[in-house]
């Protein structure tokens, strides 16, 4: 970036004294579009969205341009949509839909983050520790994980001793696991009943203080 600079003023100052600024023009248009297209193809959403819209400010109509910009901007506002980050996504998708407005892609997404942040105000008025109350149902999951390891160990084990005390310790870990898998089940309706109904007025600063309690193991 630092050595393009450099050049651009060069031309720019070519430009104004030889009057030739059609070609030059042309040029760092095709050049930044180029830039573009090379870090779309390396992944790099935010350099390929600065070189096209680099692109734009030299020419606001190239189709090129704009096309690159509202694929990088889509991805873009895409990936801070999928975080949770709708502002910033509403402002790349803004930026973008000023030079490509009846863009579908982006229609839709800013449709899709409206409704979501529409949802979320609805959730956290039913339920404002919703969050807690998701990691913590998360990481019960996520601790199935170990006890169907020890259910594969005793399997494996069994292949190579054949001793039925392995099979028996896969057994009594797989009921061990349905267990776990039945009370995470209910705890996971409850919470789809807390965040769809609330809770109630008498419980909200509870809940507001105290996170995940609100969801009792069965």
């Amino acid at each position: 970036m630092h050595v393009i600079r450099p050049l651009v003023c060069s031309l720019a100052l070519a430009i104004g004294l030889t009057g030739c600024a059609g070609p030059v023009e042309r040029w760092l248009v095709d050049t930044r579009v180029h830039q573009g297209d090379a870090a779309m193809a390396n992944g790099s959403l935010h350099e390929a969205a600065t070189a096209y819209r680099l692109a734009l400010h030299i020419s606001p109509t190239d189709a090129r341009a704009r096309y690159g910009f509202s694929n990088a901007a889509g991805s873009i506002a895409d990936a801070d949509f999928r975080t949770g980050n709708y502002d910033d996504a509403l402002a790349t998708i803004s930026a973008a839909q000023k030079y490509d407005p009846t863009n579908v892609r982006l229609q839709a997404l800013r449709s899709q983050i409206d409704d979501a942040r529409l949802k979320r105000a609805i959730v956290l008025s039913n339920y404002p520790t919703y969050r807690a109350a998701a990691a913590e149902i998360q990481a019960a999951f996520d601790a199935l994980r170990a006890q169907n390891k020890l259910i594969v160990h005793s399997l494996h084990r069994f292949a190579y001793t054949y001793d039925t005390q392995d099979l028996t310790r896969a057994i009594e870990d797989s009921y061990e696991l349905q267990r776990q898998i039945d009370r995470n089940t209910n705890r996971l309706i409850i919470y789809r009943q807390l965040v769809e109904s609330g809770v109630p007025a008498t419980e909200k600063a509870a809940a507001t203080a105290v996170s995940g309690s609100l969801l009792p193991l069965p």
